[in-house]
């Protein structure tokens, strides 16, 4: 029998013993991950050689193989968290309300539209609800004034308080004292300077009226933190004492004989290890990033054969029975049903 290979393998990695990844536990022999958008798969099998030479010229008399090695590589399209937790090592925290994810957000607002003066504090509007604790003695969050797309004034920090939410709106109030900090506007090459004392330094005090803010500035940058509780928020961490595990790996694929028939195959590693090498790629043009898993094969025995250890087991499953199939009667044998897939 003679076959060629021209299919992607569907794999899946099942726990060698007890593991914990995120909030589930897994235990021996259960799967752990499916890889089902796999774009290569291979298995590498390399040995070294070592020879006794002499005579003349030196030729090779007698050869010794040993250190016999397989690998597994597969290149996934897509990737999980749990899928990179997997390559990585790394560990997958589950935000909750008690363990919340901060996650790092800049906003770009309209100053004509979402941003208010009075009272010598400005008011801006922002979609998201900043976090900005008040029992921190620590700055989260940055407010940057803006004119023609660059930054013209110092960071700004925000009052630490109980952000409010405009109903109306949605937006949610953040409020920065103007008159707390020394600052400059540069603009078209002037300087415009906010002094702590009385709050106007500069003979120009338009700055500080709402219908003429856009003389000194159009937008506001703003730096900041959000909470992050739900289900959906996942972090993952890599820490320099963790690496990736061990797994028993079982892949399927189809290899096709000369008659056009895909048989379907099996391989099997009983213990793999993957290497926690990892390179992440991102560009805004050429192919996507993709993610390479590369699994060590160390002996072990499979699951059904307890007598000997083996690197790796390749199963081929040609049905014979359907191959030779003739018709026996003019309407087909309904026992041969059987051998057919829908």
């Amino acid at each position: 029998m003679k076959f060629g290979v021209r299919e992607i393998c569907d794999v899946v990695l099942k726990a060698k013993s007890a593991q914990k990844i995120g909030n589930k536990i897994f235990y021996a022999n259960e799967p752990v991950i499916y890889f089902d958008t796999l774009k290569t798969s291979s298995m590498e099998g390399a040995a070294t050689t070592v020879y006794a030479q002499g005579g003349r010229g030196n030729s090779r008399l007698v050869a010794w193989e040993g250190e016999r090695t397989v690998t597994f590589t597969m290149e996934d399209a897509l990737i999980s968290p749990e899928g990179f937790m997997i390559l990585s090592g790394a560990g997958l925290i589950q935000a909750k309300s008690d363990q919340p994810i901060y996650q790092h957000m800049t906003e770009t607002v309209d100053a004509a539209r979402f941003v208010h003066f009075s009272d010598g504090q400005f008011q801006i509007e922002l979609q998201n609800k900043p976090y900005l604790p008040t029992d921190q003695n620590e700055n989260f969050a940055y407010v940057m004034f803006k004119k023609d797309g660059n930054i013209v004034s110092e960071p700004y920090i925000p009052i630490h308080e109980e952000v409010a939410k405009d109903e109306e709106t949605g937006h949610y109030i953040i409020t920065v004292a103007a008159h707390d900090t020394y600052q400059k506007f540069d603009t078209e090459g002037a300087q415009y300077t906010v002094n702590g004392d009385d709050g106007y330094e500069n003979t120009d005090k338009d700055m500080f009226v709402q219908d003429k803010l856009g003389l000194y500035f159009d937008s506001v940058l703003v730096d900041y933190y959000v909470e992050q509780t739900g289900k959906g928020a996942q972090q993952i961490e890599i820490t320099a004492d963790k690496f990736s595990g061990n797994y028993y790996l079982e892949a399927s694929t189809l290899f096709r004989n000369q008659n056009g028939v895909d048989m379907p195959a099996e391989f099997i590693i009983p213990n793999c290890k993957i290497q926690s090498n990892f390179t992440f790629t991102m560009a805004s043009s050429g192919d996507p990033s993709t993610f390479t898993f590369t699994m060590d094969a160390f002996p072990d025995y499979t699951r059904f054969n307890h007598s000997k250890k083996v690197l790796a087991a390749i199963q081929i499953i040609s049905d014979e029975d359907k191959n030779n199939l003739f018709r026996d009667k003019t309407f087909h044998n309904e026992e041969h049903e059987k051998f057919f897939k829908d």
